[in-house]
């Protein structure tokens, strides 16, 4: 069993899920069963993916969850630019999460591709 505490792509994945809950508390009411939850669900999917692949005993197991876990990072990344492009992102919010969702995605993907090759 990993410690997913030591991977520098679940630290990363942690900050990014704590940032949009704080950034979707602005968005409208209207928005709540909309892109603020569907927001949050990518985002808590990225750490918890990598928890529980980190859980699991085999190679072929771990790296299915990390490849779950970087589609949820990209969704994400997705709607933080739709959110954005509607107005309901302004950029002072903005401006911080997209650079740490970006080098999430690098790491995470360096990850990946380290565990693949191996």
């Amino acid at each position: 069993m990993r410690d997913h505490t030591k991977l520098r792509a679940f630290e990363l994945a942690d900050e990014v899920a704590v940032l949009i809950y704080q950034v979707t508390t602005r968005f409208p009411k209207e928005e709540l069963y909309g892109l603020t939850s569907q927001m949050r669900r990518a985002a808590i999917s990225v750490p918890s993916n990598i928890v529980e692949g980190c859980a699991r005993d085999s190679q072929p197991d771990y790296l299915r969850f990390l490849y779950i876990a970087f589609g949820s990072l990209r969704e994400l990344h997705y709607q933080l630019s739709l959110s954005k492009r509607l107005g309901l992102l302004c950029d002072k919010d903005f401006s911080p999460i997209e650079p740490k969702i970006v080098e999430t995605e690098k790491v995470l993907n360096g990850l990946i591709r380290a565990l693949r090759d191996d």
